[in-house]
């Protein structure tokens, strides 16, 4: 479900989301909703590497599955965070998955 939201910003910022919109041949609400997303992805990989969140959560905020926000951390040089009590933790998981 889509909801409608409005917010003021300064000009400078209104200037260049509509550059953006007009550079990608798209209406500006779509442009804000890319900024947001990618904002969401910044913010998720910023806490993980602050350590202020787990892998779980930081893929939940950003939108995507664990295993894509993997690859994120990977391609953003952010290093991972498991421990080792958290790795024995995953196995159990998958072992009672499997069984």
């Amino acid at each position: 479900m889509q909801r409608t939201l409005s917010i003021r910003i300064d000009e400078e910022d209104y200037n260049f989301v509509k550059k953006m919109a007009k550079a990608h041949k798209e209406e500006m609400s779509k442009s804000v909703r890319e900024l947001v997303n990618l904002g969401r992805l910044m913010f998720a990989l910023e806490e993980y590497k602050k350590c202020k969140i787990s892998l779980g959560k930081a893929a939940e905020i950003a939108g995507v599955s664990i295993s894509e926000m993997m690859t994120l951390l990977s391609e953003f040089s952010i290093p991972n965070n498991i421990t080792y009590e958290d790795y024995l933790e995953g196995l159990q998981t998958l072992k009672k998955m499997w069984r």
